[in-house]
């Protein structure tokens, strides 16, 4: 096939096109963002900007592994705009050669600039993203209009310093009130096994064990560094200046009943921390649901929760 001559027309349906991603992020931490169109806009709906948590991407976002549409295209056929972020070395984000040193400080900047590249957005975090959300909406109370926390980690405000002593951490790794914390030394990046996938994010019933293999070829290295701040090992987990500066917008945590690291009890005092309403899913007559909900089986009946409860909020008809 030849190439189409200098100048040539560029048909109807391609010059109409908007792009579908892009890159943004900072000079040294790029983010691939991937995007998804509504229909039709309602009115008013601010855009939702979904982040994943630690050794994932942005694909627990698009589809689940058994092959169901996932939270990003469900909300944006509900009338969003919705951004799919991968963190700077995850997925199609480029990785540094550095990337074992990489602090969930720079990951939050890199991904504030995603904000300010699509204006006022919702927040959606998940897991290792809750401290970066809750960083980013103090930094810039600007661009985040509201949070929807999914099983998300705390501000290391909450979290007691654990000792850099790889013996002490191990000694802690089934304390669900520390969050089962492990600890990773920096100088390689850390890969995550089969054995522990299916000990912390594909335990639960409502996990869809069809999808299991697919599930597991999705999981991606983590940044060592951004484990040990997670669990706030040496004091080192990113923290907010002030609980207020977060509380004074909208924002949702929810939770299931098989998250071995987000008990009731955890999940439910980062909430009252941060003056946030806690959707603890058994509440609501749904259970067997883990940290990975937005793939479980029963993924479009807490999407319509969330919805609902974005749907009452006076700042998303601005």
């Amino acid at each position: 096939m030849g190439e189409a001559p200098e100048g040539a027309a560029v048909p109807a349906a391609v010059e109409g096109a908007r792009a579908r991603c892009f890159y943004s992020g900072t000079r040294r931490h790029p983010v691939y963002v991937d995007r998804f169109f509504p229909p039709s806009a309602a009115a008013g709906r601010l855009p939702l900007v979904m982040l994943h948590g630690g050794g994932h991407t942005g694909t627990c976002w698009m589809a689940t592994p058994d092959g169901r549409p996932g939270w990003a295209p469900i909300f944006a056929a509900g009338g969003r705009d919705v951004f799919v972020a991968d963190w700077p070395g995850h997925g199609r984000s480029p990785m540094a050669a550095d990337f074992a040193g990489l602090g969930t400080e720079d990951i939050a900047r890199a991904l504030l600039a995603v904000l300010e590249d699509v204006g006022p957005a919702i927040l959606m975090t998940h897991s290792a993203a809750g401290p970066i959300g809750w960083w980013m909406a103090e930094q810039r109370p600007d661009l985040v209009a509201a949070i929807v926390g999914i099983a998300p980690g705390p501000p290391a405000n909450l979290l007691p310093d654990l000792p850099g002593d790889p013996a002490a951490i191990l000694a802690l790794k089934d304390d669900e009130s520390v969050g089962c914390p492990v600890y990773a030394p920096e100088d390689r990046p850390v890969w995550f096994g089969e054995a522990f996938a299916a000990a912390y994010w594909a335990n639960a019933p409502r996990f869809p064990q069809a999808g299991l293999a697919a599930y597991l070829r999705s999981i991606v290295p983590e940044s060592a560094r951004v484990l040990n701040e997670r669990f706030n090992i040496g004091g080192r987990g990113l923290r907010i200046r002030d609980p207020a500066n977060v509380a004074g917008r909208p924002i949702l945590i929810v939770t299931g009943d098989h998250d071995r690291r987000h008990p009731r009890a955890v999940d439910g005092a980062t909430a009252a921390y941060l003056g946030a309403t806690f959707l603890w899913l058994p509440d609501h007559g749904i259970t067997g649901n883990g940290h990975m909900m937005m793939i479980e089986d029963n993924s479009d009946a807490i999407a319509r929760l969330i919805g609902q409860w974005l749907d009452g909020l006076p700042v998303d008809r601005v």
